[in-house]
């Protein structure tokens, strides 16, 4: 294959590439704001950058694997406030993963993994319910590597580990690795510091940006970003899911 995205093969391609045994990866984000700095669309590139690269990976490491088209929708209602956010509902969510899941076991891809960067809890929750439903298929092994668990999570920048991380240097950086024209740095370069962690703010009961404090939907330090930590971050998040594969 000269390209692991399934969209851009065609189907005696695939046909080929089933035959000798491939695995699957289905990169899910969200439609949201990510501060002043970041586009709607900055989990969507982050889960795509680490299903490409694991699947170079794994491909290096002689196992076939392809990136399915992204989800680019789910529940998002923390960033509800901000224009363009676009929430699903968790049963919408889920049903929609569930069947993405179900489609790609049945046409035969094995295993199938799930790169996920959008960190709300409820849709966190969406994708353990479909991944276990997809299991109950019996069609092929689904594994969601989550970077939310602690032992991922320490893996992972200071930054992130310290729940103020959306949009922040942690994500900033991911974005100026992968797509570096989408990044208002004019901006990003004057943000001040939201030192508050997401995962109090969960803890809280709070399930609003605004109410959080984070009022241009931003919290960590977006000033500090830089494309290298992107690419060091995105050889983590893209181990995370080749090691995720292997297990199975």
């Amino acid at each position: 294959m000269t390209t692991h995205d399934l969209a851009k093969l065609t189907w005696p391609e695939v046909e080929a590439a089933l035959a000798e045994g491939c695995a699957a990866i289905l990169p899910v984000g969200a439609t949201e704001a990510h501060g002043p700095h970041l586009p709607l669309d900055t989990d969507v590139t982050i889960s795509v950058g680490m299903a490409r690269r694991a699947a170079a990976k794994l491909e290096a490491r002689g196992t076939r694997c392809v990136v399915l088209p992204a989800v680019s929708y789910s529940v998002t209602e923390f960033a509800g406030k901000f224009p363009g956010s676009l929430s699903l509902t968790a049963d919408t969510a889920r049903a929609h993963l569930t069947e993405i899941l179900g489609a790609a076991a049945a046409t035969g891809f094995a295993p199938i993994a799930v790169a996920n960067a959008h960190l709300e809890p409820d849709h966190i929750a969406t994708i353990k319910d479909a991944v276990a439903a997809a299991n109950a298929l019996g069609l092929a092994p689904v594994v969601f590597p989550d970077v939310t668990r602690r032992r991922a999570a320490e893996r992972l920048t200071a930054e992130f580990q310290s729940g103020a991380c959306h949009a922040g240097s942690y994500e900033s950086s991911l974005v100026m690795a992968d797509d570096p024209q989408s990044v208002r740095n004019e901006i990003r370069r004057d943000l001040p510091e939201v030192d508050i962690s997401l995962v109090s703010v969960i803890q809280a009961g709070i399930k609003d940006f605004i109410e959080a404090g984070g009022t241009q939907a931003y919290f960590g330090k977006p000033a500090e970003a830089s494309a290298s930590e992107g690419e060091a971050t995105f050889e983590i998040l893209s181990d995370l899911v080749v090691e995720a594969i292997e297990a199975t």
